[in-house]
């Protein structure tokens, strides 16, 4: 056991400190465990000087290029300002308790479940940061399991998940006439995204440059894919011809106002309100489309195959470290089948539409 350098503790010091850790030893101590103590009691003790506030920019600025964008940084300091930081936010991070924890979270937890459920993760994520980094010690009173889901209503009881309301699949070749006959970039975007069945983000901030017309493959970087993996998307026919007819001003393909800047998520929320469909949502249709792979009649393609077509992770690891391809020919036919299902509107919406135009 060191006791010090020669230069800044003499030698009848270094006789002294050796005696005190004999006598530790006659009492059946270990030395070296009661300078960690006090090292860790003293680490403690400033460690309380740091507040949660502090804590929780410490934490965001660790995890911010781990974020796939700044909203998603904005929101975690949004959430936490407006709601944690009144109650707990000039507090010792070490002084965070269940008890508090549960003042910050009651106010919203029945009105803004969502926002309530989240703000708890995210301070739960702070506490552990603080706890690993030596700022406080303990379990984490913002833990869930076995914990605050004793105090707190379950939140997929005081809010069930509402998911995107979506079109029923037998109506989606009438849907895609009328959808035709508008114009314009959000139109067209609608069409595009649905044609493909990804996100309406990841078609909004399709660039030229990810697109090869030739091979009908559009490579979507990991960068822009939730599941932060590469995702290629067979083209259908009716998909590339309707890339081949859009305007190419920029690296953009789906402009808004200026030809390098994407639309925004608004302009194809009003492309459906302009339609009179306010009863759905563009993401609803990639539900639309899993629902036609599920139950249309003749349709023979796996599970495995539809999901990938979604970009959706396999729910089973193992099958997952197995299947490390992305089934890119099983699913251009798959998507050509669904193109070609969009085009087909069924005879009484044929004659519908015919009388519609006649008035």
């Amino acid at each position: 056991m060191g006791l010090g350098p020669l230069h800044t503790v003499s030698l009848a010091d270094a006789r002294t400190r050796a005696k005190d850790c004999r006598l530790l030893l006659l009492d059946g101590k270990d030395p070296i465990d009661e300078r960690r103590t006090v090292k860790n009691a003293q680490t403690l003790a400033r460690a309380k000087r740091i507040t949660f506030d502090e804590c929780a920019a410490k934490y965001i600025a660790v995890k911010r290029t781990d974020w796939k964008n700044a909203k998603h940084a904005s929101q975690w300091e949004n959430t936490l300002a407006t709601y944690a930081s009144p109650v707990i936010g000039a507090l010792s991070v070490a002084d965070i308790d269940t008890d508090l924890v549960v003042k910050v979270l009651s106010p919203i937890w029945t009105t803004k479940t969502e926002t309530a459920s989240r703000l708890r993760g995210r301070i739960e994520s702070i506490l552990d940061w603080a706890t690993v980094s030596k700022f406080r010690q303990g379990d984490n009173p913002a833990r869930w399991n076995g914990h605050l889901e004793v105090l707190l209503a379950d939140p997929n009881k005081v809010a069930p998940v509402v998911h995107h309301p979506s079109l029923p699949w037998q109506e989606v070749g009438e849907f895609m006439v009328a959808l035709r006959e508008r114009d314009g970039i959000a139109a067209r975007a609608v069409e595009f995204a649905i044609l493909t069945a990804v996100r309406s983000g990841e078609v909004r901030g399709m660039v030229w440059s990810e697109v090869d017309l030739e091979a009908g493959v559009w490579t979507i970087p990991k960068e822009r894919m939730k599941a932060g993996k590469e995702h290629r998307v067979p083209l259908s026919t009716q998909a590339k011809a309707l890339l081949r007819a859009m305007p190419c001003d920029g690296d953009v393909v789906f402009f808004g106002r200026k030809a390098d800047t994407p639309l925004s998520d608004m302009s194809l929320t009003a492309v459906l309100k302009r339609m009179g469909r306010k009863d759905i949502t563009v993401h609803g249709f990639r539900s639309t489309f899993r629902m036609w792979c599920a139950e249309s009649v003749g349709n023979s393609f796996s599970r495995e195959v539809c999901e990938h077509a979604l970009a959706h992770k396999l729910p089973d690891k193992v099958e997952e470290a197995y299947q490390r391809g992305d089934l890119l020919a099983k699913r251009a036919v798959l998507m050509q089948a669904w193109s070609d299902f969009c085009a087909v509107v069924p005879v009484a919406a044929s004659v519908s539409t015919i009388h519609q135009a006649a008035a």
